[in-house]
């Protein structure tokens, strides 16, 4: 019963939220398509979590039969380069917790939080590190995996730490050019630098880490204090326990230097690309598979059965239809209609363009995916800048509504979806908006207004 009144409510919803844009007037035939299908996998995710996938093939399917995309765009959107990425970085983790390598590192962990509060900020600083020095994704692998061996190891549910731990990653992804791809996006458009992201964004990201911090302990005070009461014994039941189960308690050190070499790759893929000649990010998605390649021949006759279990296809898949479906949007011109309604309305309010731009990028990267909201706001944020405003303080605005906002819901970005997929493919269950949304909120909104009225005071110093 239950379920069937979830179906109705869904179709209900996908219908109103046609009849809604064709009512508006301002799309073709085909721009009302592509935004219903979009905004109906979107509907999707909030109804029907774990048939995500399906409800991206009926997408797809739609998109194609009605002419609207073809299989040359469609390869064109699904984001191949992000796809292989992360096929490279799942195997290399996969190798890795083959090898125990995260057994291993939670001991070195544990030790250094002593307290549920201690463990919480060490976790929480590596992830925003992480995310900063290489990216997002790469740091949500080896984070999501490190907590998920950590909660075994100590018999507590997963998903509180591991949502904390995600939201640290979206926040540190934020302190640097490298950390997210809408900080890359921004750079290019915006002609930043790498020196201007560490004098804007980072101070800013390093003060809203620690408010999350505090707010995501508040919020599951009972969770770390029962992890207290398990942190005092874990010295004494967890050694005698990994010795039971044969895990190594030296570390393995081919685990150890492909880890090194992966890493190093990642972090020097911009001076290696330059000295090659090769087009920007060529290495950075070259390297993760050059230690896939490594890993399989590390893992001999297990090589096939590594990468089909360590790799999550079922998340790729989501992925590149998602991907396909939000480049039809720019492909029919859905995108560009947007782009300019909200440029005209914008336009001639500057005094109240910081917080329009923030709340209203930041609420639509929650529930749209933080690349596609900064794709939408990027020409706007131009296109006020011919009109001779001082567009500088918006892209620092449209960065932390991207990273920061992107918390609030399971799709705001990347690091969400595949810390979630990591955790489903370890049979741990799956993390539902109702879990997700309240400490989302209270995080998010609080952390990007703190951004927000940062930038605010410094708005003399952006001329």
């Amino acid at each position: 019963m239950a379920n069937l009144k979830k179906i109705i409510t869904y179709v209900v919803s996908v219908i109103l939220i046609f009849l809604a844009v064709n009512y508006v007037g301002l799309f073709t035939g085909g721009q009302v398509i592509s935004l219903t299908v979009f905004l109906g996998i979107i509907a999707s995710i909030l109804f029907f979590w774990r048939f995500r996938v399906a409800f991206a093939l009926i997408g797809t399917f739609v998109l194609l039969s009605s002419g609207l995309t073809d299989i040359p765009h469609l390869v064109e959107f699904a984001g191949l380069d992000i796809i292989l990425f992360l096929i490279g970085m799942m195997t290399v983790v996969g190798f890795m917790e083959e090898r125990h390598f995260f057994e291993y590192l939670l001991g070195r962990v544990t030790k250094l939080g002593s307290s549920s509060i201690r463990l919480l900020v060490v976790l929480m600083g590596m992830s925003a590190l992480s995310a900063a020095l290489v990216d997002e994704v790469t740091s949500i692998l080896f984070m999501s995996s490190l907590v998920i061996h950590l909660t075994r190891r100590l018999d507590m549910p997963t998903v509180p730490l591991l949502i904390l731990v995600v939201f640290a990653t979206n926040i540190g992804s934020s302190a640097t050019v490298v950390g997210n791809p809408i900080g890359v996006m921004i750079a290019l458009r915006a002609g930043l630098s790498f020196a201007e992201f560490i004098r804007w964004a980072t101070p800013i990201s390093i003060i809203t880490l620690f408010m999350s911090i505090g707010l995501g302990y508040l919020y599951y005070r009972r969770y770390f204090s029962e992890m207290d009461n398990k942190l005092k014994g874990y010295a004494q039941a967890v050694a005698p326990a990994l010795a039971d189960n044969g895990v190594r308690e030296k570390l393995d050190k081919s685990a150890l230097l492909l880890f090194i070499f992966t890493i190093s790759l990642l972090v020097a893929h911009t001076t290696i690309e330059n000295a090659l000649g090769l087009e920007k990010n060529t290495i950075l998605v070259a390297a993760p598979l050059l230690g896939a390649a490594i890993a399989l021949f590390l893992q001999g006759s297990h090589a096939r059965e590594l990468f089909e279990k360590r790799v999550d296809w079922w998340t790729l898949a989501f992925f590149l239809l998602f991907f396909s479906t939000v480049g039809t949007l720019k492909y029919v011109g859905t995108i560009g209609v947007f782009a300019q309604q909200l440029s005209t309305f914008i336009a001639d309010k500057e005094a109240i363009a910081l917080p329009i731009i923030g709340y209203v990028s930041g609420f639509m990267s929650a529930f749209m995916d933080n690349i596609l909201a900064v794709a939408i706001w990027i020409p706007i944020i131009q296109e006020m800048g011919v009109l001779g405003l001082n567009t500088y303080p918006y892209w620092w605005t449209l960065l932390f509504a991207g990273t920061l906002m992107g918390n609030l819901m399971t799709i705001g970005s990347t690091a969400n979806i595949v810390a979630i997929g990591l955790l489903e493919r370890q049979k741990l269950g799956h993390i539902t908006v109702r879990e997700w949304l309240p400490v989302g909120a209270l995080v998010s909104i609080p952390t990007f207004t703190l951004a927000l009225l940062l930038l605010y005071v410094q708005l003399p110093l952006m001329t």
